[in-house]
Protein backbone atom coordinates (compact mmCIF):
# COMPACT_ATOMS: atom_id res chain seq x y z
CA UNK A 1 0.00 0.00 0.00
CA UNK A 2 1.59 3.44 -1.07
CA UNK A 3 1.25 6.41 0.99
CA UNK A 4 -1.19 9.17 0.12
CA UNK A 5 0.76 11.32 -1.77
CA UNK A 6 0.12 15.21 -0.17
CA UNK A 7 -0.49 18.48 -2.20
CA UNK A 8 1.73 20.99 -1.88
CA UNK A 9 0.18 23.85 -2.63
CA UNK A 10 2.55 26.74 -4.42
CA UNK A 11 2.78 29.93 -1.86
CA UNK A 12 2.56 33.01 -3.74
CA UNK A 13 5.65 35.18 -2.45
CA UNK A 14 4.22 38.00 0.40
CA UNK A 15 4.36 41.50 -1.56
CA UNK A 16 6.90 43.36 0.20
CA UNK A 17 5.32 46.92 -0.06
CA UNK A 18 6.97 49.89 1.86
CA UNK A 19 4.46 52.11 3.56
CA UNK A 20 6.81 54.47 5.55
CA UNK A 21 5.56 58.19 5.59
CA UNK A 22 1.75 56.53 5.41
CA UNK A 23 -0.92 57.38 7.69
CA UNK A 24 -3.09 54.77 9.77
CA UNK A 25 -6.66 54.47 10.08
CA UNK A 26 -8.76 51.42 11.55
CA UNK A 27 -12.30 50.70 10.08
CA UNK A 28 -15.05 48.53 11.10
CA UNK A 29 -18.67 47.29 9.47
CA UNK A 30 -20.18 44.51 10.99
CA UNK A 31 -17.69 41.99 12.49
CA UNK A 32 -14.94 43.13 10.55
CA UNK A 33 -12.16 44.85 11.13
CA UNK A 34 -9.62 46.74 8.50
CA UNK A 35 -5.85 48.39 9.98
CA UNK A 36 -5.41 50.12 6.30
CA UNK A 37 -2.18 52.33 5.89
CA UNK A 38 -2.58 55.03 2.98
CA UNK A 39 0.62 56.67 1.68
CA UNK A 40 1.09 58.99 -1.80
CA UNK A 41 1.38 57.09 -4.58
CA UNK A 42 -0.20 55.46 -8.26
CA UNK A 43 -3.70 53.82 -6.96
CA UNK A 44 -2.82 50.16 -5.97
CA UNK A 45 -4.64 48.75 -3.46
CA UNK A 46 -3.53 45.56 -1.66
CA UNK A 47 -5.95 43.94 0.69
CA UNK A 48 -3.75 40.80 2.57
CA UNK A 49 -1.05 40.93 0.68
CA UNK A 50 -2.85 40.39 -2.70
CA UNK A 51 -4.44 43.09 -5.28
CA UNK A 52 -7.81 44.17 -4.53
CA UNK A 53 -8.95 42.56 -7.95
CA UNK A 54 -7.94 39.12 -6.96
CA UNK A 55 -9.30 39.64 -3.24
CA UNK A 56 -12.43 41.28 -3.98
CA UNK A 57 -14.65 39.46 -6.89
CA UNK A 58 -17.61 41.47 -6.81
CA UNK A 59 -17.29 44.44 -8.95
CA UNK A 60 -19.66 46.43 -6.43
CA UNK A 61 -17.35 45.65 -3.96
CA UNK A 62 -14.41 46.92 -5.66
CA UNK A 63 -16.85 50.15 -7.06
CA UNK A 64 -17.78 50.75 -2.66
CA UNK A 65 -13.86 50.71 -2.15
CA UNK A 66 -12.17 53.08 -4.31
CA UNK A 67 -15.36 55.33 -3.82
CA UNK A 68 -13.37 57.57 -0.47
CA UNK A 69 -10.86 58.40 -3.43
CA UNK A 70 -13.16 58.96 -6.31
CA UNK A 71 -15.02 61.65 -4.29
CA UNK A 72 -11.81 63.69 -3.21
CA UNK A 73 -11.16 63.25 -6.97
CA UNK A 74 -7.92 61.89 -6.32
CA UNK A 75 -8.43 58.46 -7.69
CA UNK A 76 -4.79 57.48 -8.27
CA UNK A 77 -3.17 59.61 -5.66
CA UNK A 78 -2.62 56.93 -2.79
CA UNK A 79 -1.32 54.08 -2.60
CA UNK A 80 -3.42 51.41 0.10
CA UNK A 81 -2.44 48.54 2.32
CA UNK A 82 -4.72 46.82 4.01
CA UNK A 83 -5.22 43.89 6.49
CA UNK A 84 -8.13 43.17 6.62
CA UNK A 85 -10.10 40.08 9.09
CA UNK A 86 -13.79 39.08 10.46
CA UNK A 87 -17.12 38.77 8.62
CA UNK A 88 -17.63 38.43 4.91
CA UNK A 89 -16.39 40.55 1.99
CA UNK A 90 -19.19 43.05 2.06
CA UNK A 91 -18.15 43.92 5.61
CA UNK A 92 -14.79 43.72 4.92
CA UNK A 93 -15.23 46.08 2.13
CA UNK A 94 -17.35 48.20 4.28
CA UNK A 95 -14.45 48.41 6.96
CA UNK A 96 -12.27 49.29 4.19
CA UNK A 97 -13.74 52.03 2.87
CA UNK A 98 -14.38 53.57 6.68
CA UNK A 99 -10.92 52.88 6.88
CA UNK A 100 -9.63 54.76 4.17
CA UNK A 101 -11.97 57.67 4.79
CA UNK A 102 -10.05 57.78 8.12
CA UNK A 103 -7.05 57.92 6.65
CA UNK A 104 -7.83 59.98 3.98
CA UNK A 105 -8.93 63.13 6.91
CA UNK A 106 -5.37 62.43 8.63
CA UNK A 107 -3.66 63.32 5.10
CA UNK A 108 -5.54 66.37 4.47
CA UNK A 109 -8.35 67.56 7.05
CA UNK A 110 -9.92 69.69 4.21
CA UNK A 111 -11.56 65.88 2.81
CA UNK A 112 -13.38 65.80 5.83
CA UNK A 113 -15.91 67.66 4.96
CA UNK A 114 -16.30 66.33 1.48
CA UNK A 115 -16.43 62.87 3.24
CA UNK A 116 -18.87 63.61 5.76
CA UNK A 117 -21.05 64.80 3.58
CA UNK A 118 -21.02 61.15 1.73
CA UNK A 119 -21.25 59.96 5.04
CA UNK A 120 -17.89 58.06 4.62
CA UNK A 121 -16.39 58.69 8.02
CA UNK A 122 -19.33 57.45 10.34
CA UNK A 123 -18.67 53.65 11.44
CA UNK A 124 -22.20 52.18 10.16
CA UNK A 125 -23.47 50.91 13.51
CA UNK A 126 -25.97 48.48 11.64
CA UNK A 127 -25.17 44.40 12.71
CA UNK A 128 -26.76 41.65 12.92
CA UNK A 129 -29.83 41.21 15.46
CA UNK A 130 -29.68 38.53 17.86
CA UNK A 131 -31.52 35.22 18.25
CA UNK A 132 -34.52 35.66 20.87
CA UNK A 133 -35.79 33.03 23.10
CA UNK A 134 -39.07 31.23 21.92
CA UNK A 135 -38.57 32.56 18.06
CA UNK A 136 -37.07 30.97 15.28
CA UNK A 137 -34.48 33.68 14.13
CA UNK A 138 -34.19 37.29 15.48
CA UNK A 139 -37.85 38.62 14.84
CA UNK A 140 -39.24 35.13 13.38
CA UNK A 141 -41.79 32.87 15.05
CA UNK A 142 -42.10 29.28 14.60
CA UNK A 143 -44.53 27.76 11.80
CA UNK A 144 -47.62 28.42 13.53
CA UNK A 145 -50.17 25.07 13.73
CA UNK A 146 -53.46 25.58 13.86
CA UNK A 147 -54.63 21.98 15.48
Amino acid sequence: MEPAISKKTAKKPKIKLDFKDSKYATGRRKKSIAKIWVKKGTGKIYVNGRSMDEYFSSGSHKMQITRPFEIINQATAYDVRCSVAGGGHTGQAGAMVHGIAKALILFDSENRAVLKTEKLNTRDSRSVERKKPGRRKARRSFQFSKR
